[in-house]
């Protein structure tokens, strides 16, 4: 099961953005037990990096922590202020069961004009044995860190493949 995130990136405000929200469910899926419940995935809440700026050509990063909704910077990379959000997410499926929901090591992002960056180091607020609750719910936070190489801003946009699935 997979689920995608668009991000959109500006120069002076960086947020990240669900891709057309709920596109066609590409999460769910027939496969499993007979009667099973599939899984599914929503995500409720964007991953924002508040406002940003570049100081120079040679790049920075921004956090926003999974676990307090904080946000870092480092490098020529700084906070203009606002305030960031991190990713929720709510995952529905058969009561009681564990559940595996892997982020990726990174995700590149591109500009119209061809500048780069990528998001790297996914965190969650996730227990190590996620498991849903008696309602067959649970719902997560996750954050990462957006890192711009090349100093330039713009608008990057990118997708984050969500994987869910039972353990």
């Amino acid at each position: 099961m997979k689920r995608s995130l668009a991000l959109c990136l500006g120069a002076l405000l960086l947020a990240a953005l669900p891709a057309q929200a709920q596109e066609a469910c590409r999460l769910c899926y027939s496969e499993g037990q007979p009667g099973e419940r599939p899984l599914t995935l929503e995500i409720w809440t964007d991953l924002s990096f508040a406002r940003l700026a570049l100081l120079s050509r040679s790049g920075g990063s921004a956090e926003v922590d999974a676990q307090t909704g904080g946000k870092t910077t480092q490098g020529d990379l700084i906070s203009l202020g606002g305030a960031p959000v991190t990713g929720r997410g709510k995952v529905t499926g058969i009561p009681l069961r564990q559940v595996r929901i892997d982020l990726p090591a990174r995700v590149p992002m591109t500009t119209p004009d061809g500048a780069n960056a990528e998001l790297v180091d996914f965190t969650t607020n996730l227990p190590h044995r996620p498991t849903l609750d008696a309602n067959g719910e649970l719902e997560f936070t996750f954050g990462a860190r957006l890192v711009v190489k090349d100093g330039r801003g713009g608008n990057y946009r990118g997708r984050i493949p969500i994987t869910v699935d039972y353990n």
